[in-house]
């Protein structure tokens, strides 16, 4: 395992993840259910098939789209969104 590559996606992933929404959907979820292992549980299933799905693309993607095209355009996604949401319009 190249333990910089871990390290460095354990990172992002972790920082980008904090105080998001997946968080106020488990807190909600585990404090309405009462069941925190239940959704605990569910919040990572879900997101290990997420988190697969992405992995898969990127890697299917990169065989024809040079890595910084791929970089671009999620930050114009990215940001497109964020756009959109702040004017409600998603």
């Amino acid at each position: 395992m190249v333990w910089k590559i871990f390290t460095a996606t354990f990172a992002a992933v972790f920082v980008a993840e904090l105080a998001d929404k997946t968080q106020l959907v488990g807190i909600t979820m585990a404090s309405k259910s009462g069941k925190p292992a239940q959704v605990w549980l569910g919040s990572v299933a879900a997101y290990c098939i997420v988190t697969a799905i992405s992995v898969l693309f990127g890697a299917m993607a990169a065989k024809f789209i040079k890595p910084d095209i791929l970089k671009d355009v999620g930050a114009i996604l990215f940001v497109l969104l964020g756009i959109l949401m702040f004017f409600d319009k998603i």
